[in-house]
């Protein structure tokens, strides 16, 4: 089952949380670049959250394009596993970064929030501090 269908067992109900973050992890996202200030990876804001704006396939990404009104240009993107993209990158943004899948599909989307468990736990919101370093 690729992360598509895995969204959709969970979104139903009948799926797996451990399932869905191990394909997450596993497939390879599209993450469109951003236009104009260098080509980062395209993101929004919301609740105090960057989100990574990533996508299981081609189709899914033109959806997004066409919501956003610009499904007549050419959209760059950048080719990423998910586990790449939450262990790598999300460390070097600064404040809490999640990545929303498939975001323009309303019953195909899934949030991936900083958290431990999804990313690294230094960089997750929900991360205990190191009882080692508590005086």
């Amino acid at each position: 089952m690729g992360l598509a269908e895995e969204i959709s067992a969970v979104r139903s109900g009948s799926g797996h949380a451990g399932r869905l973050l191990g394909e997450f992890r596993r497939t390879a996202l599209l993450v469109p670049l951003s236009e104009g200030d260098g080509g980062g990876l395209m993101s929004g804001g919301l609740g105090g959250v960057r989100w990574i704006y990533a996508f299981t396939d081609e189709e899914a990404l033109a959806r997004f394009a066409v919501a956003r009104g610009a499904g007549a240009r050419e959209w760059e993107y950048l080719s990423i596993l998910g586990a790449r993209l939450v262990d790598a990158v999300i460390p070097t943004v600064d404040g809490p970064t999640g990545v929303a899948v498939d975001v323009a599909d309303e019953d195909g989307s899934m949030l991936f929030p900083p958290v431990v468990g999804i990313v690294p736990d230094a960089y997750a919101v929900d991360a205990e501090p190191d009882r080692a370093d508590v005086s």
